[in-house]
């Protein structure tokens, strides 16, 4: 169980007193040992000795019991009883109120003053004074009346001052206990609060993949840092930057005004570019100086900033910058926190980033799929739907030619049959570029004669395949499918676009990988244009060839100078050693 600062404090007095009760009891043996008639060596030396010991042996119970935390709440009454009756019982052994062990009464009364209410601690003088008197009068001590009054009026000053002096003190240790207390329990709710924003940041980074909403309750949890070190009228400056291309920007902040919220740096100097460069946590004692930092305006306000850098493994996302109104804020138990905190807020981070380009794979597959259909819908326009309604067309026009010229409707029908034919060829083959069931079966050389063979039908364009027997048979189904869906693309780009007159494809197998060439001896163009189109994605049929490059876990590079044709190739890893 928790420990409270006023438990805590009553067991610092108890144990104070104990330590105490050692000093006045070797104190009561170097008297004792020295006394003649009441000492170690004199007629009365047994019951000395007894008393000694039982004091010895009390005073080592005392501490055990405190050190084993036993009996807290009875402990100081017990003690207090026992310590008085100690009192007594050296009075007893060494004269009384005249002898030379009075001062042990100064224990109890001590005890009482620190522990209990004014009254107790004037019940233990009056009680040490009456049994002081006892003992004088029934004669069981050799002091004299005089001595018995100096050291009565003794005990009765020590205990006429020490009371309302003690009750004072112990009103003033009582409202610091409560003030103890407040802040005890002040610190405990923030310690409470920081632990269920800690939970919620991690309950956040494993519930969201919003990385902004983990970072602002990174600075939350900050927050909340401060105020358990006691600063409770101290506001961070709290700022997140993180890269965006070569510059740092302002991902997140708490008191920052929209002025700096806009600010970029180069994070190459100051107390940032050192956190960057060592991936350290640095310490900015002159914020307002900083190359960096001194450009934002909340920074000046600040008499210490610390910089934490966002980093996992080589990976460098940013850094978090502290800031605070005055130094000394920054301890080290207050770094480690920031450092837990950033350390979350790079996790995030990952997940963060891994699920963006999850989401961008996703878009760009999408994109992918829309590109397949709108090119299939626009080979369907321009070829067999064209190709229909000529064969309506002329259906119609051999039903008037039926009743108007009847010996011309064999020759048409001709026409109408061939134009039939040809249409039936070009869906199959749009059919079989969908879906070449023979890929599955036979692997990519064969789908890729069959693929030729089946565009020869419709197109003169000569085609020829340079292929070894079992070029394909490292490539897995899934690589096998890319490549030949890249052969078609670059194939249908040279047919539309090259003014060929020889397409050559070529596959190779190397030591580690697998080489597919398509080449042709058509007019060529100017490759830097191209790769210029990428990102507003002008080239979509090049552009999707790299991409499906990428996702077989190949390389795909054109190479093309104008009039000398164009050369486009296809690297992928062998089955063993990919995936």
């Amino acid at each position: 169980m928790t420990e409270t600062p006023t438990r805590r404090k009553q067991f610092q007095i108890d144990w104070l007193v104990s330590i105490l009760r050692w000093l006045l009891l070797f104190a009561a043996v170097l008297i004792l040992f020295f006394d003649q008639q009441y000492g170690l060596f004199g007629p009365r030396f047994l019951p000395s000795l007894l008393v000694l010991l039982g004091a010895v042996l009390y005073n080592a119970l005392v501490m055990l019991f405190l050190g084993a935390r036993l009996l807290p709440r009875l402990l100081p009454t017990l003690t207090l009883v026992l310590d008085t009756l100690l009192a007594v019982a050296l009075m007893a052994v060494s004269g009384g109120l005249g002898g030379p062990l009075v001062f042990f009464g100064l224990l109890p009364m001590l005890v009482a003053m620190l522990r209990f209410p004014l009254w107790a601690g004037l019940a233990v003088t009056a009680f040490l004074l009456a049994a002081g008197a006892g003992q004088w009068l029934a004669g069981t001590t050799a002091s004299s009346l005089l001595e018995l009054l100096r050291g009565a009026v003794l005990l009765a000053a020590a205990g006429l001052v020490s009371g309302p002096t003690g009750h004072q003190l112990r009103r003033h240790m009582l409202e610091v206990h409560r003030e103890e207390e407040r802040e005890y329990q002040r610190r405990l709710r923030a310690s409470h609060e920081q632990a269920r924003l800690i939970s919620e940041l991690a309950g956040t980074l494993s519930a969201t993949l919003n990385y902004q909403r983990v970072l602002e309750a990174m600075l939350d949890v900050g927050e909340i840092g401060m105020r358990e070190l006691g600063e409770r009228h101290v506001s961070l400056v709290s700022i997140v930057l993180l890269f965006r291309g070569p510059r740092l920007v302002v991902a997140a902040s708490r008191h920052l005004p929209l002025r700096d919220r806009q600010m970029q740096l180069t994070g190459q100097a100051g107390a940032i570019g050192h956190a960057l460069s060592t991936a350290e946590p640095t310490i900015c004692t002159e914020p307002e100086t900083d190359p960096e930092l001194g450009q934002f305006v909340a920074m000046h306000a600040c008499h210490e900033a610390m910089v934490v850098p966002l980093r996992a493994g080589f990976e460098g996302f940013g850094v978090a910058v502290f800031g605070s109104p005055t130094a000394g804020t920054f301890t080290s138990t207050y770094q480690d926190l920031l450092v837990a905190l950033c350390n979350q807020g790079v996790v995030a981070l990952q997940n963060a980033q891994l699920y963006q380009s999850l989401m961008e794979e996703k878009e760009r597959i999408v994109s992918v799929e829309e590109d397949a259909r709108k090119k299939l819908a626009r080979d369907l326009h321009d070829g067999p739907t064209q190709a229909i309604a000529a064969i309506a067309m002329r259906a119609n026009y051999t039903r008037m030619l039926i009743e108007r010229s009847p010996e011309g409707v064999e020759e048409e029908l001709a026409r109408i049959e061939e134009l039939a034919r040809r249409t039936t060829k070009e869906i199959r083959h749009m059919l079989f570029t969908l879906r070449p069931l023979i890929l599955e079966t036979q692997g990519l050389r064969a789908a890729l004669e069959q693929y030729i063979a089946k565009r020869a039908e419709t197109d003169p364009l000569p085609i020829h395949l340079d292929a070894p027997e079992g070029v394909d048979r490292l490539l897995s189904k899934d690589q096998q499918g890319m490549v030949f869906y890249i052969i078609e693309e670059a194939l249908s780009n040279a047919r539309k676009h090259a003014q060929a007159r020889n397409i050559w494809v070529r596959l190779r197998m190397e030591r580690d990988g697998f080489l597919a060439t398509v080449e042709d001896d058509g007019v060529g163009f100017d490759v830097s244009i191209l790769k210029a189109g990428y990102d507003e994605r002008g080239s979509l049929g090049m552009l999707n060839m790299r991409e499906r490059a990428e996702l077989a876990g190949g390389k795909w590079e054109i190479t093309s100078t104008p009039g000398k044709g164009t050369r486009v190739s296809l690297w992928v890893p062998l089955k063993e050693r990919y995936g």
